[in-house]
Parts: C-alpha cells; structure tokens; sequence
C-alpha cells in the first residue's frame, strides 16, 4: 500500500521500514503511527525473517509531534498515546526479529522504539534522551520501555534530567547492542539480524513471544510458563528436527510450522 510517511521495502529475507518526515525530524504523527502499524502487521504476516526500523534525515526520531498535542483535548492525546502503545506492542508480538537501526537523535517516543525493539545497534553519531523532564510534559510512557532496557536508577536518571547520553553510553547501559562508526552501521545491522535469524523460523517465533510473555512474571510463574512453553515446542517438526539433525552430524531442514 503507498504510504505518505514512511518507506517499506523487502530485500531477501528482511523487511525495512523507514521514517521518512525528515522535515519533521520523524516525529511520530497519528498518522506516521498509524502507517507505522500497518506496515508492521503487514511484516508480521509475511515470510520475512526481521525487520530493520531506520529513519531518514539527520535524526531518527524526535518522538511524538507537539503539533498533535498542543491544544488537544484529553481524548484526543489519550487516543495519541493508545495509538504509541499500539504500534509498541505490535513491533514485540509479531514473529520477526525487530532491530533498530539508529543513525541519530532519538528522543522521547523516538527513543521508546529503540528500547521497545528487540535490538538496536546505533552509530556513533546517534544520541538518546527522554527531556520531558526538563520540559512540562513528562515522558511517562518511553519510561516504561526505557525502564525496562537500563533498569531503575538509569531510566530514572534520564528521565528526571532530561539529558542526552551518547551511543557508547547507552551500549553500557543496555539500550542498544553495539555502536559502530556511521560508515558501517548498515553492515553491521545486517550482520546482527542475520546472526539472530540463524535457524528454525518458528523456533525463533516463539522463543521472542514467550520471551515477553515471561519478561515481567515472578520467577515460579516464567518457569512454569517456560517449561510448557519449551516442551510443546519440542513437539513440533523444527524442534525435532533439530534435535535429530545434531544426533545424525547433518544440516538440518526446517520447515517452519
């Protein structure tokens, strides 16, 4: 389908999406997030393995656009930020490794997709922040993400001051896997998704949905939604094949269902 915000396109086994309000520092419109998730679901249906999430211009995200929020009413901006979880939610429940591919700022909402996917690597030239605290409107919903990538002290440490941290930073902190220089980003982030997408497609499917499922459980309920998870997957023709391909020294063949 044409798109007015973003750019899809399918290169081999992956799927790229990218923000492309360049004027707009990619902020994330109603309309940008709606486009956003109709591209994923459509992603998520189909064959393809991963999906990169770029931006174009010289900042990946500035996060949500103050244009459809100054003035608004209170059902309006609630229905803004239901739409933000929307898309946050699809990009972890579809099948498909997610990976952030973070050229520049992202910020707010921008850097809620980055700790929202399920890796990222970033050049050097990128920077996070959440400044709402430095502002009037503070970044309670990209702190739920955040939160959950750099833990309590850290998330909170952002969000009160409102500070950018740099790449390097936040490969220590968690938020994203690797920083390399700007050259190499698009190799590198190819040779991440590839390595994660090594295997039974369905295997992986399921191993990043239980992931998510089990992420914020106490530890006796993710073990006991682990193990049934993992000894129904063991039922299944990928996961026997892969247990025979091992015994019997082979390649295996999957067959994804």
């Amino acid at each position: 389908m044409p798109y007015a915000n973003i750019l899809v396109e399918r290169t081999g086994a992956y799927a790229t999406i990218t923000m492309n309000r360049p004027e707009r520092r990619n902020a994330l419109s109603l309309a940008h997030m709606r486009e956003l998730i109709a591209a994923f679901a459509e992603a998520g249906e189909s064959d393809a393995l991963g999906v990169i999430l770029a931006g174009n211009g010289p900042v990946f995200s500035a996060g949500h656009d103050f244009a459809d929020v100054a003035g608004a009413d209170l059902p309006s901006v609630r229905k803004l930020l239901q739409t933000c979880t929307e898309l946050m939610d699809l990009m972890q429940s579809i099948p498909q490794v997610v990976i952030a591919r973070v050229h520049g700022l992202a910020t707010a909402a921008g850097c809620q997709l980055v700790a929202t996917s399920d890796l990222a690597v970033a050049a050097d030239t990128a920077g996070f922040a959440v400044p709402g605290g430095r502002g009037g409107w503070f970044c309670h919903t990209p702190t739920v993400a955040l939160s959950r990538n750099v833990g309590r002290k850290r998330a909170l440490e952002m969000a009160l001051t409102g500070d950018t941290i740099d790449a390097e930073t936040a490969a220590r902190w968690g938020l994203v896997n690797q920083v390399v220089p700007l050259a190499d980003l698009e190799r590198a982030t190819l040779d991440l998704l590839q390595r994660a997408t090594r295997g039974s497609a369905l295997s992986k499917g399921l191993g990043k949905q239980g992931f998510y499922a089990q992420h914020d459980m106490d530890q006796p309920k993710a073990y006991a939604y682990a193990v049934e998870l993992m000894a129904s997957a063991s039922q299944t023709a990928d996961g026997q094949e892969g247990m025979a391909s091992f015994l019997e020294k082979r390649s295996p063949a999957w067959r994804n269902r």
